[in-house]
């Protein structure tokens, strides 16, 4: 059974995306337009409202000019 929403490791990975978007000088919706999705699905995953599958992670790290794998690395080095 997958963690939940609320699980630290979750928590943990939503606050890695948010830092991906902030860091590559993204608001919400200049993300969203670049990934096709709506501003509105993007901020609940922010939000830890919705899980985010390795296909949405992969498109979100090109999106923002980050490298998957350096990404995993680094949630990995925070514990996650």
């Amino acid at each position: 059974m997958p963690p939940s929403i609320h699980h630290p490791r979750y928590q943990a990975l939503q606050a890695h995306l948010k830092d991906l978007r902030k860091a590559a000088g993204l608001t919400q919706v200049e993300l969203a337009e670049r990934m096709s999705l709506g501003q509105s699905y993007l901020s609940k995953i922010e939000r830890g409202e919705r899980y985010i599958d390795v296909l949405l992670y992969l498109d979100w790290c090109r999106a923002c000019g980050a490298e998957p794998d350096a990404a995993i690395k680094a949630l990995e080095a925070a514990g996650a």
